[in-house]
């Protein structure tokens, strides 16, 4: 058998994300909702470390840290050996331990999981020198593992079709100030959060249609302008994560109340992010809600950010070219 490996050490920083409209439609043949989402990464990153090893293993560190999973259900875990499966057959591949940085909150309807799986999925292809792994064949993997992870492997800001899977870039031009409000205990799970959604649509008898992406937030998205893109935000999610948790309801009126141009839940929550004009706006709202708010963890971020890209290298080698699909034209 013949090896591809590169000795040391590599690393990848992977942003979370938010969404800016989330339009959910009926329930598909596999289960799944059909979806019309457009992502945003925001400048939240775990930091994503893989180095070979006698076995397959993961660590994790960070203010989140013990809320992730370090067994075999870890998803940064199953993406490192997702790719090893891929491999050309001959090709022998060395386990990896895998260290993550973790600083996107967990179970917060930010990806973070999806995040660390595409971080793993970058740093794997250049940790075992992987040139054969295309771009196109990188994303299938990653639609395999989620619908965010093919986002996040490019960032940026984008419209995600199907089961969220299927991503079309964004152009947008600029950036937005954001503050996030992460409630310390209050996950919530993806699946609980849409079951709640249908409960609701079918206590209420509301009709569901095709989704379909806002012209008017892609207008607003292409001069990044505050007040409009605040305008259209939208989220069909937010009032099951509302419902589950109605401290959220108190969040948004706290951060409105301040000064906030809008705010939303972020996918399933139950984190909130919260739009504002300008960095000083955005630290004062911080200030606000860290003295007015319910408790939670307070984060400033700017989108759109770059997607998973490739930080450290520690080898005997110097490293290759860039292989990694670039940054959504922002």
């Amino acid at each position: 058998m013949r090896s591809a490996e590169m000795s040391g050490v590599v690393s990848c920083r992977v942003p979370g994300k938010i969404n800016l409209d989330l339009s959910v439609g009926p329930v598909r043949e596999d289960g799944y909702h059909e979806l019309s989402t457009v992502f945003h990464a925001v400048s939240v990153y775990d930091r994503v470390t893989v180095q070979l090893a006698d076995r397959w293993s993961v660590h994790v560190s960070g203010p989140y840290a013990d809320r992730v999973p370090t067994d075999d259900t870890n998803l940064a875990l199953v993406a490192a050996r997702t790719l090893a499966r891929r491999r050309p057959r001959g090709l022998r591949l060395s386990p990896v331990r895998i260290d993550i940085d973790k600083q996107i909150p967990v179970a917060g309807g930010m990806a973070g999981g999806s995040a660390d799986a595409a971080g793993a999925l970058v740093a794997c292809r250049e940790l075992w020198g992987l040139d054969h792994v295309e771009n196109d064949l990188l994303e299938e993997i990653a639609a395999g593992l989620g619908s965010d992870v093919p986002f996040l492997l490019h960032g940026g800001t984008a419209i995600g079709s199907g089961r969220g899977e299927q991503v079309t870039p964004v152009l947008a031009r600029g950036e937005l100030h954001w503050v996030l409000w992460a409630g310390e205990g209050l996950g919530l799970s993806t699946p609980a959060v849409y079951a709640e959604c249908d409960r609701l649509r079918a206590e209420q008898g509301r009709r569901v249609d095709p989704p379909q992406p806002s012209g008017e937030l892609m207008t607003a998205l292409r001069r990044m302008d505050p007040e409009a893109v605040a305008e259209h935000l939208h989220n069909d999610l937010q009032e099951a994560a509302v419902s589950l948790r109605p401290i959220l309801a108190e969040v948004l009126e706290v951060g409105l109340d301040l000064g906030a141009r809008a705010g939303i839940v972020s996918g399933s929550g139950p984190t909130v992010a919260f739009l504002v004009g300008t960095q000083a706006q955005a630290i004062d709202l911080s200030v606000g809600l860290a003295a007015n708010g319910p408790k939670g963890d307070i984060l400033r971020a700017v989108g759109p950010a770059a997607g998973a890209a490739l930080v450290q290298w520690r080898a005997s080698a110097p490293p290759p070219g860039p292989q990694l699909p670039g940054p959504v034209p922002g």
